[in-house]
């Protein structure tokens, strides 16, 4: 739903309660629900069309009726956010938060604590000096949620670090928002260890990664072996994340991991990278589960196919059972 251009943009077909009820039978507890608003939004009056309003509570009945958890967020939303985490954008930013947030928990104020909310995505930020205007929007968030009542005053929130980055949180985060109610919020962070994961090119600077694990290094395609990233990486960034909030009673969502698959590759190639793409979602799975983080495995279809609901991955799909087991 977070597609620019309509819920049906990316190629993939509308959601139907029955993905859901597929997701639920293939061992998922909850679901992360990325939302567009701004394109369905006069420009003028920040008012959302009740049309897409009215979509958007179907889709979140559809996994509360099956008791799934959803957490719905703005996400990328054209950037309208994201790419404004400055001080000469605060004031006109945290007008349309506040006016969009006020109008999404109107709608949604009924569902019980099976739906939680997100206030954004991936706010853009590079330097400590952006932590105050990032604040307060999330501070809009949080106020302009609560205020609409019902079971809004208690819903659980999500915030976003700088980046979502587990290093910029490290060195930039220092307060949680503000709240009129206890041990309701959470802090969210993304995963994606650039080479392997989403890069699509090598570069002058470094090459892309095929292969990833101790034991799945490539012995003839030596070029695209990881040089960082592994498991002892994995296990530092997250045990860095549960420090510094899990321990200290601040819950922690990995609201997003994956890898891309290499499908450049063939033979024993493609077997190795499929068999070490397994690995790192079965470990980083397991690692965020092992230090408190609530993992959102991140999928535009190719995990389920979304026309029959049927399962396009298997492997991958173990990987993340496996890893979610304690």
């Amino acid at each position: 739903m977070e597609a620019i251009g309509g819920e049906t943009s990316w190629g993939n077909p509308l959601i139907t309660e029955e993905l859901i009820k597929a997701a639920k039978a293939n061992g998922f507890n909850a679901i992360r629900l990325p939302v567009a608003w701004d394109q369905y939004a006069n420009q003028q009056t920040a008012k959302i069309d009740q049309a897409w309003m009215d979509r958007v509570k179907r889709v979140v009945k559809y996994c509360v009726d099956n008791q799934m958890y959803v957490l719905l967020n703005i996400h990328w939303d054209g950037g309208w956010l994201e790419r404004n985490v400055e001080p000469d954008k605060q004031v006109a930013v945290n007008q349309k938060q506040k006016a969009f947030w006020t109008q999404i928990a109107t709608q949604l104020r009924d569902f019980d604590e099976h739906l939680m909310f997100a206030g954004a995505n991936e706010p853009s930020v590079d330097a400590a000096t952006q932590m105050p205007v990032l604040n307060s929007y999330h501070q809009t968030f949080v106020d302009a949620v609560r205020a609409t009542g019902g079971k809004n005053a208690y819903r659980v929130l999500v915030v976003q670090g700088p980046a979502v980055d587990i290093d910029k949180s490290a060195k930039w985060w220092t307060v949680m928002p503000t709240d009129t109610v206890s041990n309701k919020l959470m802090y969210e962070v993304h995963f994606y260890p650039w080479n392997f994961t989403l890069m699509d090119k090598d570069e002058w600077w470094g090459n892309q990664f095929y292969y990833w694990g101790k034991d799945n290094h490539s012995t003839t395609d030596t070029a695209h072996n990881p040089t960082w990233g592994e498991e002892a990486y994995v296990d530092q960034q997250f045990l860095s994340i549960r420090q510094q909030f899990v321990d200290k009673g601040i819950p922690v969502v990995l609201g997003e991991y994956a890898a891309m698959l290499r499908t450049n590759l063939t033979g024993d190639a493609l077997a190795l990278h499929k068999k070490s793409r397994a690995y790192y979602i079965q470990y980083a799975t397991h690692a965020a589960v092992a230090n408190g983080l609530i993992p959102f495995y991140w999928d535009v279809g190719g995990l389920i196919d979304r026309r029959n609901n049927t399962v396009l991955d298997p492997n991958l799909l173990d990987a993340l059972v496996k890893g979610a087991t304690p």
